[in-house]
Order: C-alpha cells, then sequence, then structure tokens
C-alpha cells in the first residue's frame, strides 16, 4: 500500500452546493469535485485552498447547521476586506468570524508572533 497523507477533512450542510462554492470561491478555495449518486439527487462536493479541504454536502444526514469551523491563513486582513469585515486581536491571532449562506460559521485567523 502506497504512502498517504492522514488528514481530517470537515463535512459542512449545505443546502444549495453551487452556491456555497461560489461563496467559498471568495475565501480563496476551488472546487475539486462533485458527486451525485445521479442527477437531481443531493450533490457532494469537495473544495479546496492550497492544503486545506472542506466537503460540502447536500445530503441532510451528513453535518448541521452551525458548525464551527477553525481556518488558520497566512493573511487574514484580505479575507477581512474581501468580506468587509474588520479583524480583531485574540491572544492567539487575529482573527474575524463569517457565516456562510447555510449558517456554518468560520473562525479564520492569522497567528500572533
Amino acid at each position: 500500500m502506497g504512502y498517504m497523507d492522514e488528514e481530517v477533512i470537515p463535512i459542512l450542510r449545505v443546502e444549495d452546493a453551487a452556491a456555497a462554492v461560489a461563496w467559498y470561491e471568495r475565501l480563496g478555495f476551488a472546487k475539486q469535485s462533485e458527486h451525485r449518486f445521479e442527477p437531481g439527487l443531493p450533490a457532494f462536493v469537495e473544495v479546496a485552498r492550497g492544503g486545506v479541504r472542506l466537503f460540502l454536502s447536500e445530503h441532510k444526514g451528513d453535518a448541521r447547521p452551525d458548525t464551527l469551523v477553525y481556518l488558520r491563513i497566512r493573511d487574514v486582513e484580505a479575507i477581512g476586506s474581501e468580506f468587509g469585515v474588520q479583524a480583531e486581536d485574540a491572544p492567539w491571532a487575529r482573527e474575524i468570524e463569517l457565516r456562510d449562506p447555510d449558517g456554518n460559521r468560520l473562525r479564520i485567523g492569522t497567528p500572533t508572533e
């Protein structure tokens, strides 16, 4: 068996995968794949930003809205500017908090030295 990096990939519940992908693209994510068991059934989409991946699922049993995901990035100010949010200082990082169109919470921070 070949070598594989282990990772954790959060699954976020979304109502409309296409709308969710468009929103996550504003965060610098790009759609990697989409799966449906057949046309008209719920979508399961993977988005990625560098080495960070998220699964966005229209399947009702996969996750609940109001999930909180922490995303560590190099430049929180750029994301804050894109969304019109001012970053605030926490003891561990400069941070913002956003909600996606489905109510999932993303706390996004750039670690302080």
